[in-house]
C-alpha cells in the first residue's frame, strides 16, 4: 500500500467509531490488489449511478453469450468471470463454441477478443445485486443501495 492510502487511514481512524472493519477491508485490497499486480484492463467497464440509490456494473462483451459468461456474489465480491472451455479447434487455434462460425467457413481476421478474464468488485453490505442482463454486448449487473430504518436521517428528540 501507498504511503499516501496509510496516512489518510491513519488519519480518519481517530474521527470514525466502529469503522475498524471497513479500514482494515481497504487495507487488504491495497495490498492484495495494487501492490504487485496491476489490473488488467480487459475487458473495458463502466460503472454508472442510475439513481439516487441505484448503480449498474457494465462490461463491454461482443462475442459473448449468455452460456459464456458467470457473474457471482460471495463476501461482498462481485466477480464477473468467462468461463473456460477445453477443447481446442485444431484448424484454427479458437476454443470449441468460441465462434459462431459454420464447418464450410473460415476465420481470415478476427479482431473481437473472446479470452478468459475475471473482474471483481467489492460491493457494500448495504447494497443488493438486483440483476444481471446481456444485451447487444454489453452485460449490465444492477444493484441497489438499500438504507435501513435505523440508517435513515431522524431528528432527536431533546428531553
Amino acid at each position: 500500500m501507498t504511503n499516501k492510502a496509510i496516512s489518510i487511514f491513519n488519519q480518519l481512524r481517530p474521527l470514525s467509531v466502529g469503522y475498524d472493519d471497513v479500514f482494515d477491508h481497504f487495507e487488504s485490497m491495497f495490498n492484495h490488489q495494487y501492490d504487485s499486480i496491476s489490473q488488467p484492463n480487459y475487458p473495458p467497464y463502466n460503472i454508472v449511478k442510475t439513481g439516487k440509490y441505484n448503480y449498474d456494473i457494465q462490461v463491454a462483451l461482443a462475442g459473448y453469450g449468455k452460456n459464456d459468461v458467470d457473474v457471482s456474489f460471495e463476501n461482498s465480491v462481485l466477480t464477473i468471470k468467462a468461463k473456460v472451455r477445453a477443447v481446442q479447434n485444431d484448424s484454427i487455434g479458437l476454443k470449441d463454441g468460441e465462434d459462431n462460425i459454420r464447418e464450410d467457413e473460415e476465420m481470415i481476421h478476427k479482431g473481437i477478443a473472446k479470452r478468459y478474464f475475471s473482474k471483481s468488485f467489492t460491493i457494500a453490505e448495504d447494497v443488493e445485486i438486483k440483476g444481471a442482463e446481456l444485451k447487444d454486448g454489453l452485460l449490465s449487473v444492477s444493484m441497489e443501495r438499500i438504507i435501513p430504518d435505523h440508517k435513515k436521517a431522524r431528528t432527536i428528540t431533546i428531553k
